[in-house]
């Protein structure tokens, strides 16, 4: 079995390729990065290491790479041939790589293979069906009434923390324990794949928004407020005492919105919280905050991490998110110089001031109790 899976970064090394190759996979990577496609052709495995106390190493073996820029031809090939295509490369990477496999997709469709999946597994919400949104802007009426017959998107969520690292072993990645993939059942074609360490649902939405709305709300309150507070990594922030308590009570008002959606347990979700912050307190990572906060406009955004729960607690429990608003306040006086984001939105800040442009980078009205709550914690 063959597995296309576009990013041979750390978190496509480190996560999925690792899970691809345990169930059985031929993994073969893409990438830009000559060097890491030289390394793994080169050499045919890599070594993945999990940041715990047994620094248990596991040997991804079997794998090649190509390098997309240098020979798009042999992707596409890789393309007709898969039985499974998979991505980690960021959100604003999906638009460029779907004309690739567009590309590819077509040459399969003349060759009368299988039905296929593409599973987009991002940090974003609604991965699968971007892409899909994507490929399909270059197909004509024809094209993407037979690419509906073979070929399907399910979206994704996935949690792995994979921090910055720099190793003596080019290939080797170093990966918290934890991880979770979970993927939309409903959504797929073709026979189901066997693949130990993914989770298949009927209904991707709860899952998708408890990630959200714990782990990577938690991580930016850890990085924001932290930053704020002076430190430069998440786990100097974590243990801080008054950073630790804002993130844990950030996640305790972001639990109590996922328990109210979508009928949670309570007392399983605490655990959940717990573990979240266990994760975030691990001493073998210590995970650089700039790498983190990284983005603030997005994450600001009005259906992300942050905007997205806080305005829920309004709408479902009719309170007000007391820290989840310190936390939306510390992102928009994120200013490091080496995030492109957080230079413009500090201009925005400057030429605007505080309430515009939260009004602007968030989607709310003009009065939404949000704005001023948040206003009162700067």
């Amino acid at each position: 079995m063959l597995a296309v899976h576009f990013g041979a970064g750390n978190i496509g090394r480190g996560f999925i390729g690792s899970l691809l190759s345990a169930a059985g996979y031929q993994v073969c990577f893409v990438d830009v990065n000559t060097e890491v496609v030289q390394l793994l052709n080169e050499k045919k495995e890599y070594r993945v290491v999990l940041a715990s106390e047994n620094t248990e190493e596991i040997v991804v073996k079997d794998v090649h790479a190509i390098n997309s820029l240098s020979n798009p031809e042999a992707v596409i090939e890789a393309i007709t041939n898969a039985d499974l295509i998979t991505t980690a490369v960021g959100p604003n990477i999906l638009k460029i790589i779907s004309d690739l496999i567009a590309s590819g997709l077509r040459e399969r469709v003349d060759l009368d293979r299988k039905p296929l999946n593409i599973i987009a597994c991002e940090n974003m919400i609604g991965g699968s069906e971007f892409l899909k949104e994507n490929i399909y802007e270059k197909l004509n009426a024809e094209e993407q009434k037979r690419f509906d017959q073979l070929f399907a998107f399910p979206n994704a969520a996935v949690d792995r923390i994979v921090p910055n690292q720099t190793n003596e072993d080019k290939l080797m990645v170093s990966v918290e324990p934890f991880y979770e993939w979970v993927v939309d059942r409903s959504a797929m074609i073709g026979e189901m794949p066997t693949i130990e360490g993914i989770t298949f649902v009927d209904d991707l939405k709860p899952f998708i928004e408890r990630k959200l709305f714990t782990v990577n709300t938690g991580h930016a309150a850890a990085a924001y407020v932290g930053y704020r507070a002076g430190f430069k990594t998440i786990k100097d922030a974590m243990d801080n005492e008054t950073v630790y308590q804002t993130v844990k009570e950030t996640l305790v008002e972001t639990g109590s919105v996922l328990v109210k959606q979508y009928g949670f347990s309570k007392e399983e979700h605490q655990k959940y919280i717990d573990k979240i912050l266990g994760r975030f307190t691990n001493p073998y990572i210590n995970d650089e905050i700039p790498r983190v906060a990284r983005g603030p406009l997005r994450k600001l955004g009005p259906n992300d991490r942050l905007i997205s729960p806080a305005k829920q607690y309004f709408d479902v429990l009719n309170g007000e998110p007391e820290h989840l608003a310190t936390t939306i306040a510390a992102a928009l006086q994120y200013d490091y110089l080496q995030d492109e984001e957080a230079v413009i939105l500090q201009e925005k800040v400057k030429t605007q001031g505080y309430k515009e442009t939260l009004k602007e980078v968030s989607g709310l009205s003009e009065g939404h109790p949000l704005i001023d709550l948040v206003l009162s914690k700067i």
